[in-house]
């Protein structure tokens, strides 16, 4: 009886998962998904229109097909490239405006301006030093984002781009861009290229705290958390210690990662010198799909107790109530992006160092107050360290 009641429960399982891999695949088909010749180049000058430089490390393979880069197949090695994206005068906050045909009208579409392979580590770095001493002392900031799965070469860059434009971020963007194929029934493959990035990613962050830096920030989006997390679990304590030093914001949107890995993850990791920003939204379609594919154990970006995730040590936004721009209701981050430096200046590592007191803290809920009042439908929830007891800011339905 119990066998077979085991198989009917396993049964329906993948039935479920079967069917909400449908609606996903459903759902994503609604935009267009770039993958060959997205990189065309359009230099034609527009009058409005922000070009954002970024440079890029990858564990992808390159890609010989025109005006592509880099396929979502795995490399041996480590690649390194540079290009320049600009935004449309239009645009929206939040928003990719894909072109309708390559190579796009830089008036109305995101376009790419200039792409080119840097050769090796050493010439990438020179490269983040030069841009970093164009920048007053003080604001030598770098911004690394790591894209999660279902993500192309084209799509993490145009994602980074509109990140880095809406954020209005004025120091050097990183893209650590790793070989997902891009397609739903890949979620394994996934996973598995993200697990061999690790070393990667590792190599990566110690690299930029080499730099002249003055402080880096960290984004990661779904399985990017899984990465950067892993990476952090593995990493030799000597490099850990070092990327501590210089790492001033870590935010984890979405996270796809199993509520009970990401305890022990944190354990393995001890102690943060700040708070972390974990970025929640209960509705998360893709989500859903990933938390049925794992057996039922809820996933942090989709974790129903934000008071729970805070007595972890993280500083909870919650933007289950915030109207998604994307039908999967998974990249809801990126429509806070405009509202970054305001949330920096909140979240800022004088308020939520070791030695904030209890009158900080309130100061802290202030400035936290601020930033949620001009947030349409956000609920920010402290971490214990900051304050006495963790409280929620809210506007909207909350």
């Amino acid at each position: 009886m119990s066998v077979s009641g085991n198989s009917v429960r396993r049964e329906a399982t993948g039935l479920r998962a079967a069917t909400l891999l449908i609606v996903f695949a459903i759902l994503s088909a609604c935009s267009g998904r770039p993958e060959v010749g997205a990189l065309a180049l359009n230099e034609d000058p527009v009058v409005g229109a922000r070009v954002n430089d970024i440079l890029i490390v990858t564990t992808r393979q390159r890609d010989d097909r025109p005006d592509t880069y880099f396929s979502g197949e795995r490399s041996a090695a480590v690649n390194y490239a540079e290009a320049s994206i600009s935004v449309p005068p239009s645009h929206k906050p939040g928003q990719i405006e894909w072109p309708e045909s390559l190579p796009g009208n830089p008036k109305t579409d995101f376009v790419a301006r200039k792409a080119d392979y840097i050769a090796d580590k050493a010439v990438f770095r020179r490269s983040v030093n030069a841009r970093l001493a164009s920048l007053p002392r003080g604001e030598r900031d770098i911004m690394l984002f790591i894209h999660g799965y279902n993500t192309r070469f084209p799509e993490g860059l145009y994602r980074f781009a509109q990140i880095v434009n809406d954020s209005q971020f004025q120091g050097v963007p990183v893209l650590f861009t790793w070989a997902s194929r891009g397609k739903l029934q890949d979620y394994v493959y996934d996973l598995n290229s993200a697990a061999i990035a690790r070393g990667a990613l590792e190599e990566t962050l110690v690299e930029l705290a080499k730099t002249n830096a003055d402080n880096i920030t960290i984004l990661a989006h779904s399985m990017g958390n899984w990465l950067l997390m892993e990476t952090a679990v593995q990493a030799r304590p000597e490099n850990r210690r070092l990327v501590a030093k210089h790492v001033n914001d870590i935010i984890l949107a979405a996270p796809d990662i199993d509520i009970d890995l990401f305890k022990t993850q944190l354990k393995r990791i001890g102690p943060m010198p700040r708070p972390f920003t974990v970025i929640v939204s209960r509705d998360d379609k893709a989500l859903r799909i990933s938390r049925t594919i794992a057996g039922g154990k809820e996933r942090v970006g989709a974790f129903s107790n934000d008071q729970e995730l805070a007595e972890l040590g993280a500083v909870v936004i919650d933007v289950t109530e915030l109207e998604s721009l994307d039908s999967t209701n998974h990249s809801k981050f990126a429509q806070l992006a405009q509202l970054q430096p305001d949330l920096r200046k909140a979240l800022g590592s004088s308020a939520l160092g070791s030695g904030a007191d209890h009158n900080r803290g309130a100061n802290l809920g202030d400035d936290l107050g601020s930033f949620v009042g001009t947030t349409a439908q956000a609920a920010v929830t402290l971490p214990i360290k900051v304050i006495t007891a963790p409280f929620t800011y809210a506007s909207g339905g909350y």
